[in-house]
C-alpha cells in the first residue's frame, strides 16, 4: 500500500498547509511521496526536513520586510519575491533550513513547474532544497509578478498555471491512496484571468497564454474530479472549512497566524478519519 501527498499551492494561504503538516509531524503521520504546487512546493519541504514551525515562523517574521516581498523587490528585479533574500539569506542563514535531513529522508518529493515554450506541466524530484532552489523558485514565481526563472536551456514559471492540484499524476505513479492538501474552501470557484492582461504580458508565449486563458475551467474541471473521487473514497482531502481571505503576499502576522492555526484545527478535526483511510 502506497500513500501519496499532494500539496496545493496558493501564496500566502500556505500558511494553512504548514499547519496541516506541522501536526502530520506532530502525530507521526508519513506517506510515501509527495508533489507540492509553488506554495505548496516551497513550504512542503519543511515537512521532510522535520522543522516544526519553521514556515510559519519565518513568513511571521520576514514577510514585512520591504527587501523580503513586495513593491521594492517588484521594482528592482522583477520579482515579488526578493531572490536573494528569500531564497538565499533565510533558508541558508536567517532561519536555516535543514538540507542534509531533508536529503536523508527516503520519501520523493517532487515540485510542479511550467515551461513557458511548451506551457506543459513537469514534475521535478527535489533531493536538495540547496542545490535545486531555482527549480523551487520557479514553481512559486507567480505569473505576471514574477520573471521566468531559467534552468539549463529553458525557462519556468508557477507550476499551478499547467496543472494546480496534481493528485492525477500521483494516481499515474501506481499510489494507492492519496491524500489532498486544498487552500481553497469546497465553494470556491476560480474565474477567468483579464485576456487582456494575458496578452500584454506573455503574447511572445502563445502556449503559455492558453494555459493562462483557460487556467480557471481547468482548475475548477479538476476540483470537480476530485470531489468525485473524494465520494468514492478513493482520495482523502483536506481543505479549509472557512473562506481563506488573505493577500496574496500577506504581511500581517496575526492574519498568517490565524490560516495556520485553521490549517492544525482542520487537520486535527480529520486525524482519526485520516488514520483510518491510510490504514
Amino acid at each position: 500500500m502506497k500513500v501519496g501527498l499532494v500539496l496545493e499551492g496558493g501564496a500566502m494561504r500556505g500558511m494553512y498547509t504548514a499547519g496541516v503538516l506541522d501536526t502530520f509531524m506532530e502525530n507521526g503521520i508519513l506517506v510515501d511521496s509527495i508533489v507540492g504546487v509553488s506554495a505548496g512546493a516551497l513550504f512542503g519541504v519543511n515537512y521532510l526536513s522535520g522543522q516544526i514551525g519553521r514556515v510559519i515562523r519565518y513568513n511571521k517574521k520576514f514577510n514585512g520586510d520591504k527587501n523580503y516581498m513586495g513593491l521594492r523587490p517588484l521594482l528592482h528585479e522583477g520579482n515579488i519575491v526578493g531572490t536573494k533574500y528569500a531564497y538565499h539569506d533565510v533558508p541558508r542563514e536567517l532561519d536555516p533550513f535543514d538540507d542534509e535531513t531533508y536529503k536523508q529522508s527516503e520519501i520523493p518529493f517532487y515540485a510542479v513547474i511550467t515551461d513557458i515554450e511548451s506551457g506543459e506541466p513537469e514534475y521535478v524530484q527535489i533531493k536538495s532544497v540547496f542545490e535545486q532552489i531555482d527549480t523551487l523558485r520557479a514553481s512559486g514565481s507567480m505569473p505576471f509578478v514574477s520573471k521566468p526563472v531559467k534552468i539549463g536551456d529553458r525557462q519556468y514559471l508557477d507550476g499551478a498555471v499547467s496543472d494546480s492540484i496534481p493528485y492525477e499524476w500521483l494516481l499515474k505513479q501506481g499510489y494507492d491512496k492519496i491524500i489532498v492538501v486544498l487552500t481553497r474552501d469546497i465553494a470556491y470557484r476560480k474565474k477567468s484571468l483579464s485576456k487582456i492582461l494575458v496578452n500584454l504580458c506573455y503574447r511572445k508565449y502563445p502556449k503559455l497564454k492558453e494555459r493562462l486563458m483557460g487556467r480557471h475551467t481547468m482548475y475548477n474541471e479538476s476540483v470537480a474530479r476530485l470531489t468525485e473521487l473524494e465520494k468514492q473514497n478513493s482520495v482523502f482531502v483536506i481543505r479549509p472549512s472557512a473562506p481563506i481571505e488573505i493577500g496574496k503576499i500577506e504581511k500581517d502576522p496575526d492574519k498568517l497566524q490565524s490560516v495556520y492555526e485553521l490549517g492544525v484545527s482542520d487537520m486535527l478535526a480529520c486525524l482519526q478519519k485520516l488514520k483510518a483511510y491510510m490504514a
